[in-house]
């Protein structure tokens, strides 16, 4: 059964948990003469805890969490006993780590054995050292490199896309992200083996959201398994080439980076984190692509400013430079990022006791960083519900209200790496279908949402997608 929700938060939690109270109970009794406050919460429902309530609409959980308990409180769900962090105050101190008391090992319990030493589950120095030689593929002549290869895939992926009421623009944003993807980071062009690359990707994430986490043949874990297995043989088997080649795409340049200490990653760190990368850019971009999409045809008025914009800068693909003239769908991306944040939440896992705002967290609990939520609750947004660019204008800037007020990518040592990549990748493909397509929904319709990495339509986003007819060469 799939559980869906509209993006429009509900203002209470799911009637299944409302017929079932649950009595408020305290994690853990903080240390005597601590000072320190217990973190309060409710177990939800026996064995699933409250994960149906998070799956249908996390946004109207944590809205009442802090209604309740404030900004740290403590939930069941997912086989794990985690506490819930809402706001820019708390989610900045997890993240400022001062006292090293928090680790990604939250993260390693939910996506290993499938994308294991990823840059994003690495900790302390072992994260910095691999992290300053990534950033070798994420400089600005790279990403030059990379916008070229972008243009090139995006044309080709959006002349394919057919004109008619009811084309699902997620469905075909996941086709042109896999194929971006391929063709930038691994430097292959669409082929059988390209398409049981994206296959392998696509059951490796699946097996991270099985219930059943055991290699039963015929399960998504066991299809996740034998998918990893078959990603590492590819990229194992392609590393010396990479190495000795003069390639520009991701994997190339990976292979050949090295930091100001000269430092370079081994074959098998390599091999991982270019597992990790496909993951992360992926679902990130297709989500923010395809609810921009969505906003851009409820709000007409937005889509032709957009427009105008685009043509006025006379190209088909837009360059490197172009990126800050598109203010626009800047706007648009941040709000729309904000409203569904391809990153849901951030999963930390206490090393040792510690506190957040005062509240007693003992070693070995999981914290999970409502981005999400937080970027849709008062009171820290206006109005949070409501689709308005303008609120990131330069008059406004509610996203000022404080440093992690919008938080899409993160925020300290580990925000994402590849934001700018995301970035340029969709306002590249948003600039080109402006200029080829005009699109429309119907003004009642509000997408079904389901949860992977964050919220994205259940539905494939139906929208009606016409040709326009003056042609930007």
């Amino acid at each position: 059964m799939t559980v869906t929700r509209s993006y429009r938060a509900r203002s209470a939690v799911s009637a299944v948990t409302r017929r079932v109270p649950a009595p408020v109970r305290v994690l853990a009794q903080p240390p005597a003469g601590s000072g320190l406050k217990p973190v309060y919460g409710v177990g939800g429902l026996p064995l699933v805890g409250s994960s149906m309530d998070l799956m249908v609409d996390m946004v109207g959980v944590c809205r009442e969490q802090y209604a309740r308990f404030g900004e740290v409180s403590w939930v069941n769900a997912f086989g794990l006993t985690g506490v819930v962090v809402l706001g820019p105050d708390a989610i900045a101190e997890v993240l400022s780590n001062k006292d090293k008391a928090f680790a990604n090992a939250g993260w390693r319990k939910l996506l290993d054995p499938f994308f294991e030493r990823g840059i994003m589950l690495l900790d302390f120095e072992e994260h910095l050292h691999d992290r300053r030689i990534m950033q070798a593929g994420f400089g600005r002549p790279q990403l030059e490199g990379y916008l070229e290869l972008l243009n090139a895939s995006i044309a080709r992926s959006l002349s394919g896309w057919s004109p008619r009421r009811g084309f699902r623009v997620f469905d075909a944003a996941k086709l042109m992200t896999l194929d971006v993807a391929s063709e930038v980071f691994l430097g292959e062009e669409p082929s059988p083996e390209v398409d049981r690359i994206n296959r392998a990707f696509i059951d490796s994430v699946a097996a991270c959201q099985s219930v059943v986490r055991a290699d039963v043949p015929g399960g998504a874990w066991h299809r996740g398994l034998k998918s990893r297995a078959y990603l590492e043989r590819y990229f194992r088997e392609r590393v010396a080439a990479k190495r000795a080649g003069g390639g520009s795409d991701l994997f190339s340049v990976l292979c050949r980076a090295v930091d100001e200490d000269g430092n370079r990653f081994t074959d098998e760190d390599i091999v991982n984190h270019m597992i990790f990368v496909l993951l992360a850019a992926h679902d990130t971009s297709t989500i923010t692509f395809s609810m921009m999409a969505y906003f851009l045809g409820k709000h007409p008025e937005w889509q032709e400013r957009a427009r105008a914009e685009s043509r006025a800068l006379g190209r088909a693909a837009i360059g490197y430079d172009d990126l800050e003239r598109l203010s626009t769908l800047d706007l648009v991306m941040k709000e729309s990022l904000r409203m569904c944040s391809p990153v849901g939440i951030l999963v930390r896992e206490a090393v040792r006791d510690t506190s957040i705002r005062g509240h007693h967290v003992p070693a070995g609990t999981i914290a999970m960083l409502g981005l999400y939520p937080s970027m849709r609750m008062e009171p820290w947004w206006s109005d949070p519900d409501t689709f308005d660019p303008e609120r990131f204008s330069e008059e406004r800037r509610e996203d000022k209200s404080h440093r992690l007020a919008w938080v899409p990518f993160g925020a300290g040592v580990h925000k994402c790496i590849g934001l700018y990549f995301g970035g340029m990748e969709v306002k590249a493909a948003m600039h080109q279908l402006i200029l080829s397509h005009e699109w429309s929904v119907p003004a009642d319709y509000e997408p079904p949402l389901d949860f992977g990495t964050g919220p994205m339509p259940a539905d494939g986003l139906p929208l009606s997608l016409r040709r326009t007819t003056e042609v930007v060469r």
